[in-house]
């Protein structure tokens, strides 16, 4: 069997699109989005891969016009993530 070959080439790939995504995002971002984004991607890297997702797919339908400025990013941020729910716990 060859899974240590096919990890290496899934790895291999993974190193690849995360290039390809890099220079995509050079591309798109400002200097201080892209300063932003990689802030979020330290500390919600799943939440970071979703923006990066959404900016490549919009600017690839001509949907966003680069550079994608910081206050355009946070406006993105703020729209994708998830509202906060408040527990509110009542002692008797």
């Amino acid at each position: 069997m060859s899974l240590p070959e096919s990890d290496e080439n899934s790895q291999a790939k993974d190193v690849e699109i995360n290039a390809q995504k890099e220079i995509i995002l050079k591309q798109i971002l400002s200097s201080e989005a892209r300063l932003r984004l990689n802030n979020v991607k330290m500390v919600k890297p799943d939440v970071a891969n979703t923006v990066e997702n959404y900016l490549i797919s919009q600017a690839s339908q001509g949907k966003i016009r680069p550079p994608v400025t910081d206050e355009q990013l946070k406006q993105i941020l703020i729209s994708i993530q998830q509202p906060k729910h408040d527990f509110k716990i009542n002692r008797r």
